[in-house]
């Protein structure tokens, strides 16, 4: 009942009995509700003595689970190993942080013995091992089943080769940044901090933010992006972490602490990082010093199994000016002047590692135009076109889409008005509409300037299925002459041309 002082209150009734010793009672309430209801009446505090259980240790919570394992076999009718009601208790300790021990490890036990009735009674297993509470662990903390994996040594070990082949000119930084990452993953880190916390500098353009991506698709984890170009004024920083009580936007929650709460285990990416209020840099030293931050309704938001990955733009435009004239940069990539100056020192500790991005040689970009062509490629097959480069095409591109200053960004614009733009086009309308195979070439344009332009070795292809279905309709009208005849004085003055089959048009290469 009500503890407002009432005459009729359930507390207020029970005062005389709990005083005299004729009633016996135990009660459990959890510390909140004590404080809100419980301790304001002290004259019911005194009948009570008040008994503090704490959370049990990982070694405790394995001795109670053995002591209820019995009990667990009997009703899901299959057997659990030793080491599983372990893995259980130790998995849950470190990827469940919103509950206790030992209530989350027995839900552990629980679930993954109730998922068996789920599957067909042929695949139903007998005995539940490490592998099965791993993915009961995975389901409940919302993260990929090879992150709490024992086993996932192999992706490890060639973090840094699986990088290399998507980001291509940066080898010394994905070396460091999957050193770091083992390093991590080696349990030699504080386990109350992130997985780890790095600040990628260099120019734009050069792979810092595709280094992330690529990162967080390698491990299997959520990539969780915020602009900080966004959150350049002070009162935008409360967006991340919610209103304070009343003021307006109170129950909408905080975008960041939102976006961790769903997605626990990820790669949590802040672009730009310079452009970000100064405020949020006290935010981030909460999360890179212990590992929490707190919203605005007081819950604590666990950052203990985050990649936390800051990207910043500083220094570049000083290795610009450097490259001028005689003198050289003489730490191309790797100057840390403009961090120390733009970032205070408190922040720079707290990082694992700065890690520098060069500038994309020139040799580089050639790898770039390949891996565009290949997604154009890609693309193109839907439509059921084949798309093939010229060598002398992809020298064209690499000289007219390589910026020393931007980065491989330019590329992109360059292959979509030079190549996408005009074949978007025949694709729709042209020679490419019923598929077909096309090839990048360089010609010559009125004015003597080369330029992309297009042939068409087979000439405009059609699908296989539509041209199964012209030669069956041709055979048809050769058995039925009188039904050819109205069809040939209706195209007679039309295209004639297009009656011939394919392979005439493809003698001769059709340049646009």
């Amino acid at each position: 009942g009500a503890t407002s002082g009432g005459a009729m209150d359930a507390s207020n009734l029970l005062k005389p009995a709990l005083a005299q010793g004729t009633l016996r009672c135990i009660g459990s309430t959890t510390y909140k509700e004590y404080r809100q209801y419980f301790e304001k009446d002290r004259a019911l505090v005194r009948r009570f003595q008040k008994i503090d259980v704490h959370e049990p240790s990982v070694p405790d919570t394995v001795e109670i689970l053995k002591g209820l394992k019995p009990y667990f076999e009997e009703f899901h009718k299959v057997r659990y190993t030793q080491e599983a009601v372990k893995a259980a208790v130790e998995l849950s300790a470190r990827y469940i942080h919103d509950r206790k021990l030992p209530d989350k490890a027995i839900d552990v036990i629980d679930e993954t013995g109730a998922s068996q009735m789920l599957v067909t009674e042929a695949k139903r297993k007998k005995t539940i091992g490490v592998k099965e509470i791993e993915a009961t662990i995975a389901s409940m903390a919302r993260i990929p089943p090879k992150s709490v994996s024992k086993d996932d040594a192999e992706v490890l070990q060639h973090l840094d080769e699986t990088l290399k082949r998507v980001v291509y000119g940066q080898d010394a930084a994905l070396s460091a940044l999957a050193s770091a990452i083992k390093l991590a993953r080696a349990g030699l880190r504080d386990p109350e901090k992130p997985i780890g916390c790095y600040l990628f500098s260099g120019p734009t353009g050069v792979g810092k933010t595709e280094a992330a991506r690529q990162l967080a698709v390698s491990l299997g984890l959520e990539l969780t992006r915020f602009d900080m170009s966004e959150y350049m004024e002070r009162h935008t920083v409360s967006r991340l972490i919610g209103a304070p009580p009343g003021y307006v936007g109170f129950d909408q929650g905080g975008l960041l602490t939102d976006a961790i709460d769903q997605h626990p285990h990820c790669v949590l990416l802040l672009d730009e990082i310079e452009k970000a209020h100064p405020d949020l840099f006290n935010i981030l030293l909460q999360v890179m010093d212990h590992g929490k931050l707190t919203d605005h309704s007081g819950k604590q938001i666990d950052f203990r199994n985050v990649i936390l990955i800051m990207t910043t733009n500083a220094g570049a435009q000083d290795l610009a000016r450097e490259a001028f004239g005689f003198h050289h940069s003489r730490r191309e990539g790797d100057d840390t002047e403009a961090i120390n100056r733009l970032f205070s020192p408190e922040f720079r500790n707290r990082l694992d590692a700065i890690v520098p991005f060069s500038r994309l040689p020139e040799e580089v970009i050639a790898q770039v135009v390949d891996k565009f062509i290949l997604q154009l490629e890609a693309q193109l097959a839907d439509r059921n076109v084949t798309i093939e480069l010229a060598e002398e095409a992809r020298a064209w591109l690499v000289k007219n889409g390589y910026d020393e200053a931007m980065g491989a960004r330019p590329m992109a614009r360059v292959i979509q008005t030079q190549i996408k733009t005009p074949l978007a086009d025949e694709v729709l309308f042209g020679r490419l509409k019923n598929g077909g195979v096309v090839r990048v070439v360089v010609t010559a344009g009125d004015d003597g300037v080369k330029k992309l332009g297009f042939v068409y070795p087979e000439g405009p292809a059609q699908p296989q299925p539509e041209r199964d279905v012209i030669v069956a309709g041709r055979k048809r009208a050769e058995s039925e002459p009188t039904g050819r005849k109205p069809r040939a004085r209706k195209r007679a003055d039309e295209q004639p041309e297009e009656e011939s089959p394919s392979e005439d048009s493809s003698s001769e290469p059709q340049a646009s």
